[in-house]
């Protein structure tokens, strides 16, 4: 049966409104009949509560439409939280193939992106000068995780606890380049850096009104400025 409800408002108007809004439909979706129409005021009635009663009912092809839209959806989350596993699953298999077997990998899945942290002795050649070999290996797990599914998968890969100690580094950087621009109201343009990076300074100084950032160039020598706004 369609959904009906009944709702009360000091106008016809004012109920349709009350009605439709608690539904969160337009107008055009709704079957509207009126239980309890405003009167005419008379003097003695004056101070008498004004009330319009309605009754508010979906048409059957709106509550169908519904009713799939959220089916579809459901079925959409359940498919890319199976892809998900199986795209964390295939990422562990890879890993375990090539690195050391004493090296601790943990994956974890949160908010629909993969989380690779890995952990142990001698992992400073799995991170490369400035992050250039965990930023490709991040590339490719991605690239891993990714096959054959219909959306895309974010995948973080983290060593011994790397990029928490560059997102130090590099604010600090931020803050102090900043001061410079300030100073000498010269642009200055910094060393190629991984999107990553470059995200880490463009939010650390999106709220300077005094210096903007952008970036120029082509991956993977692409190149980050700070300039007064």
């Amino acid at each position: 049966m369609p959904k009906s409800i009944i709702v009360e408002g000091n106008t016809t108007k004012e109920a349709i409104e009350k009605g439709l809004k608690e539904l969160n439909v337009s107008k055009d979706m709704v079957e509207i009949k009126t239980l309890e129409e405003e009167k005419k005021r008379s003097f003695y009635s004056i101070l008498a509560p004004r009330v319009v009663k309605i009754e508010m009912t979906l048409k059957e092809n709106v509550e169908s439409n519904s009713c799939n839209k959220e089916s579809v959806k459901k079925r959409n989350i359940n498919k890319n939280i199976i892809e998900i596993e199986e795209a964390s699953k295939r990422i562990e298999k890879f890993l375990n193939e090539i690195l050391d077997k004493n090296l601790k990998i943990d994956i974890n899945i949160k908010d629909f992106i993969i989380n690779v942290n890995i952990n142990g002795e001698e992992i400073n050649n799995l991170i490369g000068y400035r992050g250039t070999t965990i930023n490709s290996l991040q590339i490719l797990i991605t690239a891993i995780a990714n096959k054959n599914i219909s959306s895309k998968i974010m995948v973080i890969l983290d060593v011994g606890d790397y990029r928490k100690r560059r997102q130090k580094t590099l604010e600090e950087l931020a803050e102090k380049i900043s001061k410079t621009v300030i100073k000498t109201k010269k642009s200055i343009t910094l060393e190629p850096m991984s999107a990553f990076e470059r995200k880490i300074i463009h939010t650390k100084l999106q709220d300077n009104d005094k210096v903007k950032t952008f970036s120029k160039g082509e991956e993977p020598h692409r190149r980050l400025v700070i300039s007064l706004k």
